[in-house]
């Protein structure tokens, strides 16, 4: 059994560094990067919203989340909290 647990352990810390939700992704964003390339870079979002033209998508939690604001396809500013 503590075999087990070992192996879940570690397998909950390796998802867990793999995680694109991080400073180096984030420092990457740049405004005007297209859509496309910023679900590249991150994967798909948690969530997304918007209207006439303009949306917000966002990735993770309350806790750890990097949120992207676009102006058609093109992005126009972004913000994120709890990256290592």
């Amino acid at each position: 059994m503590p075999l087990r647990r070992f192996a879940l352990l570690s397998l909950c810390v390796l998802l867990a560094a793999c995680s694109k939700l991080n400073q180096e992704n984030y420092s990457k964003l740049k405004t005007g990067m297209a859509k496309a390339e910023v679900e590249t870079l991150l994967g798909s979002p948690t969530e997304c919203s918007g209207a006439a033209g303009f949306s917000s998508c966002t990735w993770g939690d309350q806790q750890t989340f990097i949120s992207v604001q676009y102006a058609g396809d093109k992005v126009l500013m972004f913000s994120g909290k709890g990256l290592k």
